[in-house]
């Protein structure tokens, strides 16, 4: 699956980009995750972060062979997954998979 629909979770995609951020309830990093995320979003016009329970949403998470949380997706404004990656990310490379999907 190279394209999310965010939509269909009855979400708003961003209008340039999307971070889909899938958390788990006893990710301790998650925490980390979501702070770094809602930063960059509000910094970057355009930009959405949506956080997804991986629990509640098992068939998504097959479909996308998500393993870990948490586990983040760069998407661009057509919803097509341009960066993925596992973990607390940094800012900084938050900032540079934003760069490829606007």
């Amino acid at each position: 699956m190279n394209r999310l629909d965010i939509a269909q979770l009855g979400v708003e995609p961003g209008e340039r980009a999307t971070l889909v951020q899938f958390s788990s309830a006893f990710c301790q990093p998650c925490r980390a995750t979501r702070r770094t995320l809602a930063e960059v979003a509000a910094m970057v016009e355009g930009v959405t972060h949506v956080e997804i329970d991986a629990e509640a949403h098992l068939t998504l998470v097959r479909e996308l062979g998500i393993s870990a949380t948490p586990t983040v997706l760069v998407l661009d404004a057509s919803g097509r997954i341009v960066r993925r990656a596992t973990g607390q990310p940094r800012t900084v490379d938050v900032v540079a998979a934003l760069g490829q999907a606007i």
